[in-house]
């Protein structure tokens, strides 16, 4: 088994309904739900002249490959109605990986870890929630400390 740990997130339409659909469907088609953080709530991050999302981190034990993986959460983000615009845009759902064991990946279509998950308080402080020790392979920290010292000054809060 694999272990993963994916954020998901959108800004448009139920989205607390869309962030338990897509847990559906993650556990469904990808493997177990083992955590789930709470829901934050994050000002848009790039464009900012959007609502505001609402982000989960998750893990998941998973029989699939980091590449099946990503093939398969691309097709639950199209069934739930994605649809990319433009980057950075508004969405209903957005499932990225920010790790996949301590593997490291650089296809075109999947960065392993995410390149960019140290500079996301969004990313971080969900994730941390739930693997606070868990290290990043390539910079050798542990969720915690990569919180500690993001430099993204965007307000995450949770929701209630």
């Amino acid at each position: 088994m694999n272990t993963a740990y994916l954020l998901t997130g959108g800004n448009l339409g139920e989205r607390v309904h869309n962030l338990a659909m897509a847990r559906e469907l993650i556990a469904a088609q990808t493997g177990n739900i083992i955590a789930a953080s709470s829901l934050y709530e994050t000002a848009a991050w790039g464009n900012t002249d959007q609502p505001a999302f609402l982000n989960q981190a998750i893990m998941i034990e998973t029989p699939l490959n980091a590449r099946q993986l990503i093939r398969r959460i691309l097709k639950i983000e199209k069934k739930m109605g994605r649809v990319r615009e433009e980057k950075y845009g508004p969405r209903l759902i957005d499932i990225d990986i920010l790790l996949f064991n301590n593997e490291k990946h650089n296809y075109q279509f999947l960065k392993l870890p995410h390149p960019e998950m140290q500079n996301r308080r969004f990313a971080l402080l969900p994730l941390a929630e739930i693997a606070p020790e868990i290290i990043h392979p390539v910079l050798k920290k542990t969720i915690t400390e990569l919180l500690q010292e993001c430099k993204d000054e965007l307000e995450v809060k949770k929701y209630s």
